[in-house]
């Protein structure tokens, strides 16, 4: 692939250069860069080769950018070639592609061989190829397979109709910066979808520059910053944050230049309204804004939430309130209309994008009117400026979050199907439903653990933290040893001591049926049977099934067993079915130590 790259681009700069075409550069990889007469010479090329369905990048005023990648073919070098008039200096330098074309002076040349592991040498057909990733597969554990209950993650359900649009070429083979007559779909997803959100939201304006929630902070953020500057608020810049906020909000605040100040919470896991007051007092009109998270990290609604957004406003301040749970407000309450001033939301929670080990991902930021001026902007959609900022100067615009104008958009297909096939009363039912689910699993778990923290009712919003520490004091059992075996009854563990260490916070989402619900509340009450057991002395504290959970077929398999509980208690507790049983491919690692101890597995880079 990068040497037919390379060969295409050097056919391109010779060709060029035989016509009489000045190039930027004496040397490229993949990209050739024309030094052209004059503006209108540039504008013409561009045209010519628009015309022809290809799409050039204007540098400059006089400077064109050619790329080739793997999807170029001969027809597109031929016909940029055409464009530029060189077809005739063309000749067939760079054919066949081979190392011999490459140049010898380019940076970073590799002469030896390359790839030489055994991985990329063992699976020499499809065949191979296929068992390789059902071998991977099978040692996943994941959401087809089984609930995944991580709290304030929101591992629902990714409906395959949703997701079946990214594969379309119409969204999955348009360039980003393509010109905006060519992206007319494109413009109009994002625009629906822009409405939908305003309409779920009861905010005014949204951007879905931002790929992922953390960006939809940041941006959120700026745009408090940009408001009070835009005012001669240049002082305000303090950001209060309960301790009850989702993780990455303090982290979010330092990024837009604001100083953290940490609210504390009461004994039932809301704000404590007596200590917001100190602060708003202590920082008068430095204060910027409050995060909040609502319903909280803590798994309840905030029943003074208007009051707080009520008393930031009264200081001058703006109210951005977290939208990582807004899987429990989805149909039944707008943040836009009970006080706050800007949300974000994580489309790959609440609204069906995969979690995707790093991307691509969404996280819309939503405003009221008087934020929507300083919503992100981004230099080659100068129509973005137009819809929220004409009013504002340009000095006081907020940049680019993300590198394209409308972000990810290449699956925004997905919420855009889910929120049309779902409906208004679908989307309140899943809400309810994930509400119901949380507070059916609290009230099973109870008994056997303690629900750290719940609002008005006895009832927890759309999460639960199960509060493990008094079962840690008096036996020595941690989350981590319920969490590990978890896994030997098939399950993928809870969120692990977050927000409050020795805890762990269940959500079931809307997508888990009850069977499976209670498939993990029985595997949840008979560890606790065994944690029973370890505090009675019928198992050591330092040999029972927790303490060496998980546990391998090689595990069980040994010749000789030594522990005071037998192999089906390991391998299949409590009657759990082996039909279907889960191996996992590793037992217990010291997590902690390799945390602090890191290495690599991988083969030295001299056979990589």
């Amino acid at each position: 692939i990068a040497l037919r790259v390379h060969g295409y681009a050097t056919r391109l700069a010779t060709g060029l250069a035989a016509a009489g075409h000045s190039l930027e550069h004496d040397t490229w990889f993949d990209t050739v860069t024309v030094l052209t007469d004059s503006e209108a010479a540039a504008a013409s090329f561009i045209d010519r080769a628009g015309a022809r369905g290809i799409n050039l990048r204007r540098v400059d005023e006089r400077r064109i950018s050619i790329s080739c990648d793997e999807t170029t073919t001969e027809l597109h070098v031929t016909t940029v070639l055409e464009v530029f008039e060189a077809a005739a200096a063309s000749t067939t330098v760079g054919l066949p592609f081979s190392a011999e074309v490459l140049d010898p002076s380019l940076p970073g040349r590799r002469t030896g061989y390359a790839l030489k592991h055994e991985v990329f040498h063992r699976h020499l057909s499809e065949t191979d190829m296929l068992r390789e990733l059902r071998r991977l597969s099978d040692r996943d554990l994941a959401l087809d397979r089984t609930m995944i209950p991580l709290g304030s993650c929101t591992m629902k359900l990714n409906a395959t109709t949703e997701m079946v649009p990214v594969t379309w070429p119409a969204f999955a083979n348009v360039h980003p910066f393509a010109p905006a007559e060519q992206l007319g779909g494109t413009i109009e997803l994002v625009r629906q979808l822009e409405a939908m959100l305003v309409e779920i939201t009861g905010y005014d304006a949204v951007s879905v520059q931002p790929n992922a929630g953390s960006q939809g902070e940041l941006a959120g953020l700026l745009a408090i910053r940009a408001y009070h500057r835009s005012r001669g608020d240049e002082q305000r810049s303090v950001c209060l944050i309960p301790t009850s906020a989702h993780g990455t909000n303090a982290a979010s605040a330092v990024m837009a230049g604001m100083t953290v100040v940490a609210v504390k919470c009461d004994d039932s896991g809301n704000v404590d309204v007596a200590d917001l007051h100190a602060n708003i007092d202590r920082h008068g009109d430095t204060l910027a804004a409050l995060m909040v998270t609502y319903p909280s990290t803590h798994g309840v609604f905030e029943d003074r939430i208007v009051e707080i957004c009520e008393l930031i406003h009264t200081s001058g301040g703006q109210v951005y309130l977290d939208g990582a749970n807004f899987n429990a407000l989805v149909g039944t309450g707008k943040p836009g209309k009970f006080g706050a001033d800007v949300s974000h939301l994580n489309l790959h929670k609440t609204f069906c994008i995969p979690h995707g080990g790093g991307g691509p991902g969404v996280g819309p930021v939503c405003v009221k009117a008087h934020l929507a001026p300083f919503l992100p902007t981004h230099r080659t959609r100068p129509e973005l400026a137009e819809q929220h900022h004409a009013d504002v100067a340009s000095s006081s615009r907020v940049g680019a979050v993300s590198a394209a104008a409308w972000g990810s958009a290449g699956i925004l297909c997905i919420p855009w199907s889910y929120i049309s096939m779902m409906g208004p009363e679908g989307l309140r039912d899943a809400t309810a439903v994930a509400i119901l689910n949380a507070n059916y699993i609290a009230t099973r778990l109870a008994p056997s653990y303690p629900v750290l923290y719940t609002g008005q009712g006895g009832r927890v919003a759309h999460e639960c933290i199960l509060d493990l520490r008094p079962i840690t004091a008096a036996t020595g059992i941690s989350v981590d040893d319920v969490a590990k075996r978890l896994i030997d009854f098939g399950f993928h563990a809870p969120t692990m001591s977050f927000p409050v260490a020795g805890t762990l916070m269940v959500e079931p989402t809307e997508s888990e049926s009850l069977h499976e619900i209670d498939r993990f509340c029985d595997a949840m009450i008979s560890i606790r049977h065994e944690i029973d057991k370890v505090a009675a002395g019928e198992w050591p504290a330092d040999d029972n099934p927790l303490v060496n959970a998980p546990h391998t077929a090689d595990d069980v398999l040994v010749e000789e067993w030594k522990h005071p509980y037998s192999r089906a208690e390991a391998a299949s507790p409590h009657g759990h079915s082996m039909a279907d049983k889960y191996w996992p491919p590793v037992s217990r690692i010291d997590g902690a130590y390799g945390d602090r101890n890191v290495f690599c597995s991988c083969p030295p880079m001299d056979v990589a």
